[in-house]
């Protein structure tokens, strides 16, 4: 309604019988009407993984960048991707192989490429599972400052170690080739290896990625646990022969655990003198070795998911 003012303006005033456009809504309704969405909504797992390959480009990049970095101060440069891991074995070898007789069961000559595999092959695992556990906690001020798939950070770091392994893999083939382990129709098996590998890693990654978000502490454990895992997955000593005189079952859990089928089939492949017998369940191992990299990566990107709305938040 209107009315004329002392001055001959007019006045507009609304009806105190009319209520506002927006009385009664919900605040879901009124997003509704408007189109508005929650900022840093987590979407659908599928459409999550749309744009998780939308930004594989950036995984890439990402992953390339880091590893450039990782060794940037030191004068040896990249060198030390490889050096890192060979001077760990010669520790092991000296330690296991020399003063405490690990290599028992096994001649030098298959001995030495076993420990410098499952050294190498551990260490991706290693590796991964400790990007892993940083990569959110870490880089907050990425995930702050941008909007893109959070699982795009533990996914790059796993592909970080994995071009690292790669690197590491010319001088294992040297070491392999020297004591008379030559290259075979076997060594076309190291693919499927690394790919198994490659996808337990991430998903575990996936899942520590998670846990340390919220938990940063997490990251000065886990040295401590990863350890542990090494001990007990045969990297140093065959874990049948090592344990021929306990119950047989604690060989079988040793064997099953996913770090030692990965490392046992990198070592059946690459290694003369290591047959199926060494596999636990023999071909199974192939199975099982799967069936682990299924579960996790599956398992580890829903974990993963069902958080993206908080990450960086808190």
């Amino acid at each position: 309604m209107s009315e004329t003012t002392h001055d001959g303006g007019v006045a507009v005033t609304a009806s105190p019988s009319t209520p506002p456009p927006d009385d009664g809504l919900s605040r879901a309704e009124l997003a509704a009407k408007y189109g508005l969405t929650v900022s840093g909504a987590r979407p659908g797992l599928f459409e999550y993984v749309r744009q998780l390959w939308g930004r594989r480009h950036f995984i890439i990049a990402f992953s390339q960048a880091k590893l450039t970095a990782q060794y940037s101060q030191a004068k040896l440069g990249q060198l030390w991707q490889v050096a890192t891991p060979l001077l760990n074995a010669l520790v092991y070898f000296l330690i296991f192989g020399l003063i405490l007789e690990a290599d028992r069961g096994f001649e030098r000559e298959v001995y030495i490429p076993f420990l410098v595999t499952g050294v190498f092959v551990f260490t991706f695992t290693q590796s991964s599972v400790m990007a892993g556990v940083r990569s959110i906690s870490g880089n907050l001020g990425l995930v702050r400052a941008l909007h893109f798939p959070r699982a795009s950070l533990p996914v790059s770091f796993s592909l970080q170690q994995l071009q690292q392994l790669l690197f590491s893999m010319i001088v294992l083939f040297v070491i392999t080739i020297g004591f008379g382990s030559y290259p075979k129709l076997s060594w076309l098996l190291i693919v499927p290896v690394l790919v198994l590998q490659f996808l337990f890693n991430t998903g575990l990654a996936m899942i520590m990625a998670r846990l340390g978000s919220k938990t940063p502490d997490l990251a000065q454990l886990m040295p401590f646990v990863m350890r542990t895992w090494m001990y007990a997955s045969g990297v140093m000593f065959s874990i049948p022969v090592m344990l021929q005189d306990k119950p047989a079952w604690i060989a079988d859990v040793l064997q099953w655990n996913p770090a030692a089928i990965y490392m046992d089939l990198m070592r059946y492949a690459l290694i003369d003198g290591y047959g199926e017998k060494y596999l636990p369940m023999g071909q199974w191992a192939w199975a099982i070795a799967a069936g682990w990299a299924v579960l996790l990566a599956a398992g580890g990107f829903v974990y993963f998911w069902k958080a993206e709305e908080r990450y960086g938040r808190g």
